[in-house]
């Protein structure tokens, strides 16, 4: 073996957190055993699989003054995340065509301190790449039904939703907002203008509309950053009578409150909005009873200039790659979650969602993708140790609960300091394959 790692408290699927040695060979899960020699010694410190986080924006290429893959993943190895799918859009090009693919994997290769896969882009016009990309490894489609804030990724209609469904059988996961029901925020300082301009109720009547393509086409549908708890009934219904969905929810969404947020107080705004701490626990009660899925981050981040001004203007986007674990660890655990359902949504069922079986799970056979957490620690959340690219945090001066103490990727223990040693994955029966 080239390493074996011994904790008290190992996270092994659909198993109790108990003692365990994990073995490594070749950059993958050897063994898993109750007893033998062993290298590294975490004592009770927890050892789980890395986290998975299925919604990234890097920006990379074309706007990495917003952010970059260097920046992104650097924060992400820091918060515990081992692999990222980074999305199509705010990079130019959007990632909309296989040749658009393959500008945003020479952006990439040799800057990635993780693992990175891509989705692809369906806009208007694009039906007939979507073949294409499907091909060269994208791991499904993003598209919005409202927009989506920059011009070159333009929404989809409903109706052109299922075409796009019907050209390709892939994975689609969809920004939720009908457009019909939104109205332009207003040049205000209060959140609550802005929140008004975003009722739940567009939110329901997409997810709706979303579920009806699949239904229509036999696709599969995944409901990107479900905001208004409701939206989450929507999708239960639409399970219950067959439609292929899942749906996830973010860490802003499981920890804010509107009530909180002081006037102008921008890097508080995306969207869809926070809302109020009784929709707040029902999005838990929803987590819990599984109508949603899994919990990602939907780093946004842009440039610091972006984010100023009212809430009517500034950039719609939350940086929380790095906090995303203790985050989610600090609320679940008060509300009587273990750290098995933490890996369950945030590592399992993210590597789940976009077909990476060697990933987010300790189990023969996965890559060795893992991280020493301490359930305990506490700290204060400081935007100057932040590693993504521009320090802007709702967060800051927060206590958060759950340090990531080590990390290895590939067998290998790395750190945010280290050289970059992550791979660029392909949708592929093996997932380490990266071309």
């Amino acid at each position: 073996m080239d390493l074996v790692i011994r904790s008290s408290r190992v996270v092994l699927p659909d198993g109790p957190v108990g003692p365990a040695s994990v073995a490594v060979r070749d950059g993958r899960i050897a063994s898993v055993s109750s007893a033998g020699p062993f290298d590294v010694d975490l004592g009770d410190l927890v050892l789980m699989p890395g986290l998975v986080d299925t919604h990234v924006h890097v920006n990379e290429p074309g706007r990495t003054e917003w952010e970059g893959f260097a920046t992104a993943t650097r924060a992400a190895l820091a918060g515990g995340v081992t692999t990222i799918v980074d999305m199509p859009l705010n990079s130019l090009p959007p990632t909309v065509s296989a040749a658009a693919l393959a500008e945003k994997r020479a952006a990439a290769a040799g800057q990635c301190h993780v693992d990175v896969g891509f989705w692809g882009g369906a806009i208007p016009g694009n039906a007939g790449d979507l073949a294409d990309l499907h091909a060269a490894g994208v791991f499904g489609f993003k598209a919005f039904l409202a927009d989506s804030g920059v011009p070159e990724f333009p929404p989809v209609s409903p109706t052109q939703l299922r075409a796009a469904m019907g050209t390709v059988p892939a994975l689609f996961v969809v920004h939720a907002e009908d457009p019909a029901r939104l109205r332009s925020a207003p040049p205000s300082p209060r959140y609550a203008d802005f929140e008004d301009s975003r009722p739940g109720a567009a939110e329901c009547a997409a997810v709706g509309a979303a579920l009806d393509a699949a239904e229509a086409t036999g696709s599969r549908v995944h409901v990107l950053h479900v905001s208004d708890a409701a939206a989450a009934d929507v999708v239960a219904a639409g399970r219950a009578r067959g439609v292929r969905v899942t749906a996830e929810t973010c860490p802003h969404y499981l920890t804010l409150d509107a009530a909180e947020i002081p006037d102008g107080a921008t890097e508080f705004k995306c969207c869809p909005p926070i809302r109020g701490a009784s929709n707040r626990d029902a999005l838990w009660s929803a987590l819990a009873g599984g109508a949603i899925d899994i919990v990602v981050s939907d780093h946004s981040p842009s440039t610091p200039d972006l984010k100023r001004g009212d809430f009517g203007s500034a950039w719609g986007g939350i940086a929380s790659l790095q906090l995303g674990l203790p985050l989610v660890w600090t609320a679940a655990s008060a509300r009587g979650h273990g750290i098995a359902d933490v890996v369950r949504w945030m590592s399992t069922g993210p590597a789940d969602l976009v077909g990476l079986p060697g990933k987010g799970r300790i189990a023969v056979g996965a890559d060795a993708d893992l991280v020493a957490f301490d359930p305990a620690a506490t700290f204060t959340v400081d935007p100057a140790a932040l590693h993504h690219r521009h320090p802007v945090s709702p967060y800051a001066g927060r206590q958060l609960t759950g340090v990531v103490r080590r990390a290895w990727l590939g067998g290998a223990e790395v750190s945010p300091s280290d050289p970059p040693r992550g791979r660029l994955l392909r949708r592929a029966a093996d997932p380490r394959e990266a071309r």
